[in-house]
This record gives C-alpha cells, structure tokens and sequence, in this order.
C-alpha cells in the first residue's frame, strides 16, 4: 500500500512539474482533462491514506467540545509544559 503511495505521489509531482512548464495553445495546462470520476476517485483515494496512516491521531474530534474536566487536564498540562521550559 505504501509503494502505491509512493508512485501516486510521484506521478502527481511529475505531472504538476509537467503542467508548470507550459500552456496548451487552447491555455489549458496539461494534465487537466481529468473527469469528474477521476478527480472524485483521487479525493476518496487520498482521504483513504490520511486515514489509514492516522493523519488526525491524538486530536479531539472536530465540531466535538472539550469537557470541562478534559479543558482543565489541557490548562495545567500547559502550565507544566511552559514551567518546564522556563527552567
């Protein structure tokens, strides 16, 4: 899964590289003549990467509101952190 990665990554930097050397006479640059499928199936396709590698470990949910326990724990963990660094 990870070499798949790999090369998707680099085909996407190759093309983008491609696509920055020059217009097409029409003034599209290339690469743009992705459909509406392939462009969705890229996005699901990235998003399945971001997941899989735990792209969002560690943080609370989003739209998800601290308790008021859990903002407490953070504070002092702060404060200790920033204690620390002063030393």
């Amino acid at each position: 899964m990870k070499s798949l990665l790999l090369a998707l990554m680099l085909s996407l930097a190759a093309g983008g590289a491609a696509a920055q050397q020059g217009k097409k006479p029409d003034g599209k640059f290339k690469g743009q003549n992705m459909s509406r499928d392939e462009r969705q199936r890229m996005r699901e396709d990235m998003r399945n990467v971001y997941r899989e590698r735990g792209g969002d470990r560690g943080r609370p949910d989003k739209g998800r509101q601290m308790s008021p326990e859990e903002r407490e724990k953070l504070r002092r963990d702060i404060q200790d952190a920033n204690r620390d660094l002063r030393r």
